[in-house]
């Protein structure tokens, strides 16, 4: 099975594993999805991730964070599509809620959350918002 967005996929898996309180959920291994996983759990988003390899296929353990019962992640949302990419210059990056979100923003440079792509001034594509 192809998947045409991976990064849409994970999130989904995200959201639908917070929604049914599972600890853990499992996506299909890649190099992007470890790039935003590293900032969602730089920003403390998520507990941490394990990459397991059987055979030829690699498979990211994502461990979800919960606080007082309810998930720490209270939305998340693709906004770049694969029909419809969305560009940002770095002095032109959206804040979420005021800050307590994050944006995460694939670069020239590597996947940044928002605030680090403002201190770096690069822009590139906004793959989603977190908060």
């Amino acid at each position: 099975m192809k998947i045409t967005d991976p990064i849409g996929d994970m999130i989904t898996r995200i959201r639908n594993g917070q929604m049914r309180g599972l600890k853990k959920v499992s996506v299909p291994g890649s190099k992007l999805r470890r790039a935003v996983l590293d900032v969602l759990h730089k920003e403390g988003f998520i507990q941490e991730y394990t990459v397991s390899k059987d055979k030829s296929f690699e498979t990211i353990e994502i461990n979800l964070k919960y606080m007082y019962g309810d998930p720490v992640i209270k939305e998340i949302e693709r906004v770049s599509r694969p029909g419809r990419r969305i560009y940002s210059r770095s002095d032109s990056i959206q804040k979420v809620q005021n800050g307590l979100g994050i944006s995460i923003i694939s670069t020239s440079k590597g996947i940044f959350s928002d605030n680090e792509a403002r201190e770096k001034k690069l822009g590139g594509e906004v793959l989603c918002k977190v908060s």
